[in-house]
């Protein structure tokens, strides 16, 4: 007579080795996520900084073509050092993010695109677990039924069913639990030239910025006026405008 077919006597598994099975692909999975999250902000950084950089050629674009850069010489000159300057660095700023696409956001988007690979061999150890349960629960039942020629028989072609499942398991179990710590650790020496390049690519970038503002300041700086006196002068000039009439309060 037909049995229903369940979960064997016999441990498959032991509970050590499964233990030690999950929390190697748990550490896995968070990088996994985290690999993932860090590409996503790496983009983000980079498209803002674009656009920080194109709103600033806007600005001095805009200001160039004010109406007084062709009254007063002096207003004209300052803005075409600012244009340059902002120019100069838009032209930095996408070599850098150029250089950050090519050494940090390409790899992460390579080793993120490896987990599926790994995901797909952890779903074919479960379901080579699930089949050499099954398989053990049937020759279990077949032990426990009377020793009669055709329950021997059965009993028989059970275990040699079971046998290369067993082995398939075993296999792919031992596979995972061998190179899943080592992928875990390789993420080291992977990603660290990628850092590495991400920091001289920064430093790069901002010892240009401080040569291009430096170079600005010492172009439309000619007062010698500190920060305090600019705003004091500019807060005067501020009430000069209030006073006048057409700007008064009712």
């Amino acid at each position: 007579m037909p049995f229903k077919i369940g979960q064997p006597k016999k441990q498959i598994v032991s509970k050590t080795v499964e233990r030690d099975f999950e929390r190697e692909y748990e550490k896995l999975q968070k990088l996994e996520d985290q690999t993932k999250k860090l590409h996503k902000d790496m983009k983000k950084s980079t498209e803002a900084d674009l656009a920080m950089s194109k709103a600033a050629v806007k600005i001095s674009a805009d200001l160039l073509s004010n109406p007084l850069c062709e009254q007063d010489q002096a207003f004209l000159d300052s803005m075409t050092a600012l244009d340059t300057a902002m120019k100069r660095m838009d032209a930095f700023n996408q070599e850098k993010v150029n250089q950050i696409q090519k050494t940090v956001i390409d790899p992460l988007k390579k080793y993120s695109g490896v987990f599926p690979s790994l995901n797909m061999a952890v779903k074919r150890r479960e379901q080579a677990l699930q089949d050499y349960k099954r398989l053990q629960s049937k020759v279990e039942k077949y032990e426990e039924k009377e020793k009669t020629g055709p329950a021997i028989v059965k009993l028989c072609q059970a275990k040699e069913e079971l046998r290369p499942v067993k082995e398939d398991f075993e296999a792919k179990n031992k596979q995972l639990l061998d190179e899943m710590p080592k992928f875990y650790q390789s993420r080291i020496d992977y990603f660290q030239p990628s850092f590495e390049a991400l920091i001289r690519a920064q430093v790069v970038y901002f010892t240009e910025m401080y040569n291009i503002f430096s170079q600005l300041t010492e172009q439309i700086d000619e007062a010698g006026l500190t920060d305090e006196q600019r705003q004091k002068e500019t807060e005067a000039k501020l009430n000069e405008l209030r006073s006048l009439s057409i700007v008064a309060d009712d």
